[in-house]
């Protein structure tokens, strides 16, 4: 593995030595337990924002397993993402509820102003974008998930001001920290 390697692409991003330095903590308290590789795989998830390839290698190293074993355990569970995921994750409800009462066109939408499809992430990182099958507020169809916040009843035509909410929240956070630095 090289060490000049990034994992990511954002400013700051770590290399496969620093991966595997910030690894071994967890790979020392879940290797010897039972059933440890998911755990240990949500925490490695948990601490980079995804898991690059260098942390599956290590785990699957650690626990003994083959590589495509590891991947298989990834790939089938939809919480993991081998790609770098934005700080806010946007979630569309495609379940019976939101799918008949609009969810399709709102996805369309969100695909539109974000420039993005299923599974990927905005250059900037701020978004990505995925679907979920059921959020439990069928009443409130259709519904959107930007990380836990729930918004209800989301019309096409106006994702771009949910978006908004979140970039704008982003500024005033920056202005903030550049108005304390200096």
């Amino acid at each position: 593995m090289s060490e000049a390697k990034c994992c990511g692409c954002a400013e700051g991003a770590l290399t496969d030595a620093e991966i595997l330095r910030e690894l071994e903590p967890i790979v020392a308290e879940y290797r010897e337990r039972p059933g440890g590789l998911i755990p240990a795989l949500q925490l490695a998830q948990t601490r980079f924002g995804y898991l690059p390839e260098a942390a599956l290698k290590r785990l699957a190293e650690a626990f003994g397993k083959p590589y495509s074993e590891v991947s298989g355990v990834v790939s089938f569970y939809s919480f993991f993402s081998t790609v770098p995921r934005g700080k806010y994750l946007v979630r569309v409800c495609l379940g019976t509820a939101c799918y008949v009462r609009g969810g399709k066109e709102v996805l369309a939408a969100l695909k539109r102003k974000l420039g993005i499809d299923i599974g990927e992430t905005t250059p900037d990182r701020q978004f990505s974008l995925d679907v979920g099958r059921c959020f439990g507020a069928c009443g409130m169809a259709p519904v959107v998930m930007i990380n836990d916040n729930v918004h209800q009843r989301v019309k096409p035509a106006r994702v771009g001001e949910l978006l908004a909410q979140y970039r704008a929240s982003d500024e005033a956070s920056e202005a903030a920290a550049q108005e304390r630095a200096s």
